[in-house]
């Protein structure tokens, strides 16, 4: 019973320690709203920035294998490079050593005033901010409760002789504490949680009541290996991904397995230089803060290290994941979304935005394979076109499924939840857009199928509103992407223009009955394929209507170039 006990004790202060860690995660994010946009817009200047950014990141989510996530999101939408993934990714690594520093505070005294604290503040806020700010501090101070549970849970085991010549055995062979770090991590999923607990036991006297039950040297190869375990999560994040997502995730094994590997050699050596560096005292009082400084020091030396041998680092993931070789085919669904990152909102919509820019792209491809499917008919043109139709279905289908995802995730603050809405509405306008290109699509098939032949000005006047409404879908989607709300006029005025063209044309077409140039079996399909059109710019109408109530991806990359008429649609 008393083994039952204690498991639950242990497992119990645990759950309250992640919890905790979640809760303040949450917070923080929430708190830090946009401002997580001015840590992210530090990845792309040099590798010292990325490590800059990295440990900020990481500071905020209070998680490194959340940062890998989210970077590994980043590689796989192609907003960011290899070089500067790993750069932010040896950041995350140091990043995530300050829980270890905080944890390493005695306090005790001070932890249930904390979360009477936090909870008040979040429960008798009015405004967003103080509520989310609340509940960081809430989960900080369960945080710490977790942490009280399991140290007095494994206090008992410090009087177990079984359980003593157990740590004795891991303490005196490193290799066991190395793979007893990465085992508890892989199955926890979290170094934080780790060491944390790590701490806790080595704070707890032996036999002398004066030394520590494991000591330094015995806790270092348990904490290299708890940095081994924690790259699993990567691992598994980047299944599915791109090819550079992938290396990404590989970069972060070959990062702490190296770095690991290297200061298992020189554990001794390591372990003096850490007590020197940190406060004196009884081993078993200072004990937790020299695991800490253990973790930092590490991750920080690691980092060194690996920062002038970037390139080698790329090289070497290169070679463990070549490119793909010639004919294999990326599955043509969504590029940029990743469900890894929902729980962090800024990067979520910073990947929405970028799926958004490509679901427009496409339909701009769509639309020149309509158009020439339409002037130049031919089976081949058609299947063409049909095939960009399905992909456009699928990206449109797989971003409705995200930013449902993305609301249900409850992971986003009002304004955020707010643009998400808006953002719905674009998607919608977008995909009514391609609903009408799909039905020029039909149109040009029936068409080719019948073999109608119509006049030459009956071409000339189908091409014309062609390029008409190329040009109004073009500028709608920089509206989209910039709310360069000086260009709306340019919109209607085409809107206009096509409206009148439309009715110039049926007159046209009728004329052209009478005189005998137009079979009347082509009304139908004529009056049709005008008829779309006009929808196709009504929609596009639509969108400057939402952009100038400043409904835009706010969350675009500014760096994003504006699509180009002459090499978007042709």
């Amino acid at each position: 019973m008393d083994v039952v006990n204690t498991l639950f004790g242990l497992f119990g202060g645990l759950a309250l320690f992640l919890f905790g860690m979640e809760m303040m995660s949450d917070g923080l994010q929430k708190a830090a709203g946009e401002r997580m946009k001015y840590i992210l817009g530090l990845l792309t200047k040099n590798p010292v920035m990325g490590v800059l950014a990295g440990a900020l990141t990481t500071a905020v989510l209070q998680s490194s294998s959340a940062t890998t996530v989210m970077v590994i999101g980043f590689v796989s939408a192609g907003l960011m490079n290899l070089p500067q993934a790993i750069s932010i990714i040896m950041g995350a690594n140091i990043g995530t050593t300050i829980t270890a520093q905080i944890i390493a505070f005695k306090i005790s005294d001070y932890i249930y005033p904390i979360v009477f604290i936090g909870f008040l503040t979040a429960f008798v806020a009015k405004r967003e901010v103080v509520k989310y700010i609340g509940n960081t501090i809430f989960g900080f101070g369960i945080l710490f409760i977790g942490i009280e549970i399991m140290g007095n849970t494994m206090k008992p085991l410090a009087s177990s002789q079984i359980f003593l010549d157990l740590i004795g055995k891991v303490a005196d062979i490193p290799v066991l504490g190395l793979l007893l770090g990465v085992v508890i991590t892989v199955i926890v999923q979290s170094s934080s949680a780790v060491i944390a607990v790590l701490q806790n036991f080595a704070s707890q006297a032996g036999p002398d009541g004066v030394s520590s039950i494991l000591g330094l040297p015995g806790a270092i190869p348990i904490l290299l290996g708890s940095n081994i375990g924690t790259t699993i999560t990567a691992l598994l994040a980047c299944i599915g991904q791109t090819r550079n997502a992938k290396r990404t995730a590989a970069a972060h094994s070959v990062f702490n397995i190296t770095g690991s590997i290297l200061f298992m050699f020189i554990i001794s050596w390591f372990a003096k230089l850490v007590i020197w560096i940190s406060p004196a005292g009884a081993e078993v009082d200072v004990i937790s803060r020299q695991i800490a400084n253990a973790h930092t020091v590490f991750n920080v030396t690691n980092t060194i290290i690996w920062i002038p041998l970037i390139w080698l680092m790329v090289k070497i993931v290169m070679w463990i994941l070549p490119d793909k070789r010639e004919g294999e085919e990326e599955e043509a669904r969504a590029q940029f979304l990743d469900v890894n990152v929902m729980n962090q909102p800024v990067v979520a919509l910073h990947l929405v935005s970028e799926e958004i820019i490509n679901y427009a792209n496409r339909l701009g491809e769509l639309l020149a394979d309509t158009k020439r499917a339409m002037l130049e008919g031919g089976q081949e043109n058609i299947n063409r076109a049909g095939q960009m139709a399905k992909r456009v279905s699928h990206i449109h289908e797989d971003i409705n499924n995200y930013l449902i995802g993305l609301f249900s995730s409850g992971n986003m603050n009002e304004e955020q939840a707010a643009h998400t809405t808006e953002i719905m509405y674009i998607v919608e306008d977008l995909e009514r857009i391609g609903r009408c290109m799909k039905e020029l699509l039909e149109n040009a098939e029936e068409k080719d199928r019948k073999e109608f032949r119509f006049s030459k000005k009956a071409m000339t006047e189908i091409e014309e509103s062609f390029e008409i409404i190329t040009v109004m879908f073009l500028e709608s989607v920089n509206l989209i992407k910039y709310g360069d709300k000086a260009a709306v006029p340019d919109v209607e005025q085409h809107l206009k223009r096509i409206a009148k063209l439309e009715k110039n044309v049926r007159k046209n077409h009728k004329k052209r009955i009478k005189e005998g140039k137009c079979k009347p079996e082509f009304t139908n399909i004529f009056a049709n394929i005008f008829h779309s059109m006009e929808k196709i710019g009504e929609n596009c109408s639509n969108i400057t209507e939402s952009v100038t109530e400043d409904m835009y991806l706010k969350y675009l990359p500014e760096e994003h170039s504006r699509i180009s008429v002459s090499s978007s649609v042709q």
